[in-house]
């Protein structure tokens, strides 16, 4: 795993080993606990969110351990001896469930449940959250500009702009969620992905002129020769000089590739650049384009019918620019065989108790439905409702459905080899393609319905009631 080959049980917070040693002295090491992590708000104002990263957090935590230095940097920090001894011996025996990587997934469903003990549940929580919160992110934002590009080629630039390592997950995730390859050379390797990368304006720069870089270049790299064309003036000099390099490599056999655009008005350069190129007889030469691109300048750009074969995307996608933030949360759902209920005057913050898993109803033509968040005991239901307007209901009775949690770590396995990132990209295709347009748009989309059972409602309203009577 990319930067937690070792170290990887200190990245947590320190809360986590507090109340994990708390756990331990007040005899409740072993005590069972289910945890669940979903979110409340869909991010960029969108319809839905891409699940990603947990395959990551599968591989880190099924090799899970305290190393004697760490162990040793613990007790520095004030820990007891009997609970350093425990964390030695310390493995994740616990199990996770989970929707795919690459899945469609909505506001307040349980995304990942995790059992084991308490202890077991609070040390991965922090690394969890973490990857799946920022993974799942980048890979939305991905999603909504392959949504803008249609079928043109989308390429991950982001990681000079990305936050420290963050860039290599960001990476990651853009691939799940729809861009074809990425300049980043680290996460290409890590992960199997298509490295690429033309040339930056100092290569240009660093010589004498601009033709002389070019033909350099072109004779460095005859098959993949993509030359940037904005560094002095584009179409005075850097088009007219791109199209005397592709004529010599054409007279060698050869063909130029690309020419990029990096700066300026990009509808109206790559318009003209185009004209060029094919009066040229250049067809074939496509276009790059780059600079501050997101879903929404891609669409106006292509909306001018922009010639464009190629986005280049960095900022905007490996931060999330416009929604730097995924507020996915980790609640203890139950605990010592009792459903347990976060409890909140604002009702909206309350929790779903107990352990659940989610059936997602298809209609007659395939598309998503609607999703039913149904206590594990729940093998179907007939009627839904809304997760806080109980007068709000949909009937399922008859509908096709399927369970979207599968296990993934199992008593401490892998349940199963994890997904390569390609195969989670296709995955998530495969599943966008059954979400309907209205969810998907990027003003005001449609709201995705997703209900919980009456037995789960039921279950919250006692407990509520419960809670109440306590504290009043």
């Amino acid at each position: 795993m990319i930067t937690l080959n070792s170290r990887a049980a200190l990245y947590t917070d320190f809360y986590q080993l507090t109340m994990a040693q708390g756990y331990f002295f007040s005899g409740r090491s072993e005590t069972k606990a289910c945890f669940d992590y979903f979110y409340r708000e869909n991010p960029f104002g969108g319809g839905y969110v891409l699940f990603a990263g947990i395959g990551d957090v599968a591989e880190v935590i099924s090799t899970l351990r305290f190393e004697e230095e760490e162990v040793e940097y613990l007790r520095k920090q004030g820990f007891r001896t009997e609970f350093l001894d425990y964390l030695r011996r310390f493995r994740f025996r616990g199990s996770l469930h989970s929707v795919r990587e690459g899945e469609v997934v909505f506001p307040l469903e349980p995304l990942v449940r995790v059992e084991g003990t308490l202890i077991e549940g609070q040390l991965i929580e922090t690394l969890l959250l973490n990857m799946v919160n920022f993974q799942s992110l980048v890979a939305t934002k991905a999603s909504r500009l392959r949504t803008a590009a249609g079928n043109r080629r989308l390429v991950d630039f982001g990681l000079r702009r990305a936050q420290g390592l963050g860039g290599i997950h960001a990476s990651r995730a853009a691939i799940i969620g729809g861009v074809d390859a990425t300049s980043n050379v680290y996460s290409a390797y890590m992960y199997d992905l298509e490295p690429t990368g033309t040339q930056a304006h100092s290569w240009i720069q660093s010589f004498d002129d601009e033709l002389t870089s070019f033909r350099t270049f072109a004779e460095m790299y005859p098959t993949k020769c993509v030359l940037l064309v904005d560094t002095y003036n584009t179409l005075r000099s850097g088009v007219p000089n791109a199209i005397t390099v592709a004529k010599e490599l054409e007279q060698r056999g050869h063909k130029l590739q690309a020419v990029r655009l990096d700066s300026g008005d990009l509808a109206y350069l790559s318009k003209h650049t185009r004209a060029m190129l094919d009066n040229a007889g250049l067809s074939y030469v496509k276009i790059v384009v780059s600079n501050q691109l997101d879903e929404y300048v891609i669409r106006s750009l292509l909306q001018q019918e922009a010639p464009i074969d190629t986005f280049g995307v960095g900022t905007r996608l490996a931060v999330a620019y416009d929604s730097p933030a995924l507020e996915g949360v980790y609640k203890l759902a139950a605990s010592d065989g009792k459903p347990r209920l976060k409890f909140s005057d604002n009702f909206n913050k309350m929790t779903l108790p107990g352990t659940k898993k989610i059936l997602r109803y298809s209609d007659g033509q395939g598309m998503f439905y609607s999703d039913g968040i149904v206590l594990s005991t729940e093998s179907s239901v007939d009627n839904i409702v809304h997760p806080f307007f109980s007068a709000q209901h949909s009937r399922v009775d008859g509908m096709h459905f399927e369970e979207v949690m599968k296990p993934v770590v199992v008593e401490g396995r892998l349940a199963h080899p994890l997904a390569t990132v390609n195969e989670c990209a296709a995955y998530a295709r495969e599943r966008l393609s059954h979400l309907s347009a209205e969810h998907k748009r990027f003003e005001n989309p449609h709201t995705y319905k997703v209900g919980v059972s009456v037995k789960l409602l039921d279950l919250r309203s006692h407990l509520y009631d419960a809670i109440s009577k306590k504290i009043n």
